[in-house]
């Protein structure tokens, strides 16, 4: 395979953390955004690679003109963009829509569908001047489920779900394919910090849902397209 570049928003996460070694087996080169410097220290310690091999910038994906700028950064600097995994998402607590603040409301959307809007947003243009692409965006069993006491993270889950699937159809002329990864419950310190009183022992581990992603990020995975792909493990 050529030689490609990958944007993996959300790099120094747990879930990120666990692909991008993934993507550079696979001779990739990897930008990743963070927002904790710590965190991308840790990561940097991790890889052990040059900058030549990765790439880490600092970026609030929230923030339209910012994700703008290290896509413009990436292809200045490696040549073209490839696969884009947005990664960036998150969970506020559950409150019942009554008892959910605007502020909480506008937090939902920003992490999980503006941030992935962002990501697509800006990264397709580049994408389209390759020769292929791959873009996967992370959903979650909720939106489909829709537990109770948690309605604005659902919609915001179902909201990406649905831009993505309308993303696939719009670049049914090319070559690059745009799906959906959903998880139940991913087992990262964050996740289990939030939900303490929980047994995490039959939720899916970053390492586990990286093969997958690994896979749907591959030339190989050219016929999927559209899709919603679960990795529940036991949750």
């Amino acid at each position: 395979m050529q030689e490609n570049v990958a944007v993996v928003t959300g790099g120094t996460g747990g879930l990120g953390r666990a692909l991008i070694p993934y993507l550079i087996r696979r001779d990739f080169r990897v930008a990743a955004t963070y927002l904790k410097p710590e965190e991308a220290s840790k990561l940097e310690e991790e890889l052990d690679l040059d900058e030549d091999r990765l790439m880490l910038r600092r970026c609030d994906c929230t923030d339209l003109e910012a994700v703008e700028e290290v896509m413009t950064d990436v292809v200045e600097t490696f040549g073209t963009i490839n696969v884009v995994a947005a990664l960036v998402g998150g969970w506020a607590g559950g409150r019942d829509l009554a008892e959910t603040s605007r502020v909480r409301f506008e937090r939902m959307i920003d992490l999980n569908l503006r941030a992935t809007f962002n990501a697509l947003r800006t990264a397709i243009p580049h994408m389209r001047d390759a020769e292929w692409g791959r873009i996967i965006a992370i959903g979650s069993r909720a939106a489909s489920d829709n537990p109770a006491g948690q309605a604005v993270f659902n919609a915001s889950k179902a909201a990406v779900a649905s831009l993505v699937q309308s993303l696939a159809g719009e670049l049914d002329d090319t070559n690059i394919t745009a799906n959906v990864l959903v998880p139940a419950v991913i087992d990262t310190p964050a996740t289990r910090s939030a939900l303490p009183f929980a047994d995490y022992m039959d939720w899916p581990k970053p390492s586990e849902i990286a093969v997958v992603l690994d896979f749907l990020l591959s030339p190989a995975s050219e016929v999927i397209n559209g899709a919603q792909i679960p990795v529940f493990g036991k949750a």
